[in-house]
């Protein structure tokens, strides 16, 4: 009989802490105060990327030196990537191995990455011209 009464009281105090903390739940809103600029800074950052300029892009330049390392060099990065175009570039005094052709700085660090992988030197930058 004491048991029961024990496991009757246990199961009472049980469902009075349920009841009692749904019954007291706090509801609230939030407020953001923020700059009003931020929203003209969203919408232009929206516009430039509207307009984003096909010349502006990024390589990645995988070897700079030699004409013979530079063709060994383009070789082995063409079998080892075959989804980024590679090509050799002639700049007083060296030969120059950039590969890819992309649109953005994300698109070109996630490249990076995976070539860095054989071609530790690897770098991302910016033509500032297009070399044909």
């Amino acid at each position: 009989m004491k048991t029961l009464t024990l496991k009757i009281s246990i199961l009472a105090c049980i469902t009075y802490l349920n009841t009692a903390t749904s019954a007291f739940a706090q509801e609230g809103t939030v407020n953001i105060n923020q700059d009003k600029n931020i929203e003209v800074l969203l919408d232009l950052k929206k516009e430039m990327n509207k307009t984003v300029n096909l010349n502006d892009t990024y390589k990645i330049q995988v070897y700079s030196g030699n004409r013979s390392d530079a063709e060994a060099t383009q070789e082995k990065f063409n079998n080892s990537y075959d989804q980024w175009e590679s090509r050799m570039v002639y700049e007083y005094p060296n030969f120059k191995i950039w590969a890819g052709n992309f649109t953005s700085r994300l698109e070109a660090d996630r490249a990076l990455r995976e070539v860095k992988r054989k071609f530790s030197g690897a770098f991302i930058f910016k033509p500032k011209k297009d070399i044909k």
